[in-house]
């Protein structure tokens, strides 16, 4: 496969470059998106990846030149943590689950290997998430169909509420307060009601949340005609969330844990000086030592044997091969008894984001 990645910024362009070209893939690297068509003549057919940082028309404009050039082009949007090449040695693998963030327009090669045949659509559970500036029941379905055409889809398996933050449409991230809808003015339970239309009209087969804590669960519980299946929330030893834990368990919503290895890619914007590296943990190296596995397994591990399902990231083969063997894992209650003594309540990522002037969020009333 020939792959022309059409990237602003250099050393991310580099990055993702560097990656494909390991996996074995022809990659070329494109800085000006204005350069892309004539690239793109050079690399026919393949597959071209544009980075979701570019200015809007300038990524439609290089998509438009690209597909002039070789109608038989495949775009994607993609960010350079998920590569299309994580995809594919995923699914070689035998993986059958993925998270499509359509928010970003990320078309990954899960589509082309079902219009090749290797895997059939009833294989693959795909989830996507609803993003803030789409949120009131109006809204819903209009949002659904675009990721729907952009992932070449009749539905999803899972939709999810990506964030119980509305904003305004067209505010893809606030540039400031203004950007911001009062909470009261579009309820998460008026949200919920074009959630639930999507499971009814069947382009969706289940919903759930995202970053919910127990009092907006509890909410929406009291508000929702079809509830929740799932909550994703970042969960850790460091952030062990018991309380969400608990309830959601007596009342049967699924928790699934993002950033389950301490999401050591995340934007350096959202870096604390001093943060804690999870993966460099005494204990779990301990434990890990222990059981002949690495500290990523243990992680895995944990979750799995308390029930939650998780899903870390990686774009290496080995390590797609080590996260899926951690699930055979079975530690000890003196295991488990010792990575409960970790928890410090400690977000990696605290969603402080939010919180700028003018907005109607705090850490408060968001992880209340």
């Amino acid at each position: 496969m020939k792959i022309l990645i059409v990237e602003d910024d250099e050393d991310s362009g580099e990055a993702l470059m560097h990656l494909l070209a390991d996996l074995g893939y022809e990659v070329r690297l494109v800085l000006k998106p204005s350069l892309a068509g004539a690239v793109a003549t050079e690399l026919r057919p393949g597959v071209a990846i544009l980075d979701i940082g570019l200015p809007v028309l300038s990524g439609i404009a290089a998509a438009r030149q690209i597909l002039a050039s070789d109608p038989q082009s495949r775009i994607i949007f993609v960010s350079a943590n998920g590569s299309p090449a994580m995809v594919e040695a995923a699914m070689h693998l035998g993986v059958r689950g993925y998270v499509l963030k359509s928010d970003a327009h990320q078309l990954v090669a899960a589509m082309d290997a079902i219009s090749q045949g290797q895997v059939r659509r009833n294989e693959l559970w795909i989830t996507s998430k609803l993003w803030n500036n789409s949120h009131g029941r109006e809204n819903v379905a209009a949002a659904l169909g675009i990721t729907l055409q952009d992932l070449g889809l009749d539905y999803l398996d899972l939709y999810l509420i990506h964030w119980p933050i509305p904003l305004k449409p067209g505010a893809v991230f606030p540039s400031s307060g203004a950007d911001f809808i009062s909470p009261k003015d579009v309820p998460v339970h008026s949200t919920w009601e074009g959630m639930e239309a999507a499971v009814r009209s069947g382009l969706a087969r289940h919903i759930g949340v995202s970053n919910f804590s127990v009092k907006k669960l509890r909410n929406l519980l009291d508000h929702c005609t079809i509830k929740p299946e799932v909550d994703q929330v970042e969960m850790h030893p460091l952030l062990q969330q018991s309380d969400l834990v608990d309830f959601c368990a007596a009342r049967g919503v699924h928790i699934t844990a993002w950033a389950p290895l301490g999401s050591a890619d995340r934007p350096d914007s959202t870096k604390k000086l001093g943060a804690p590296v999870l993966l460099d943990n005494p204990v779990i190296n301990s434990i890990a030592k222990d059981r002949g596995c690495s500290a990523a397994q243990i992680l895995i591990a944990w979750q799995v044997n308390r029930g939650i399902s998780t899903i870390p990231k990686s774009v290496t083969p080995a390590r797609l091969r080590e996260n899926i063997a951690a699930a055979d894992i079975v530690l000890s209650q003196a295991d488990m008894a010792r990575i409960a003594a970790l928890d410090q309540g400690y977000r990696l990522i605290d969603g402080l984001f939010w919180t700028m002037e003018g907005s109607p969020w705090t850490l408060q009333n968001l992880w209340d």
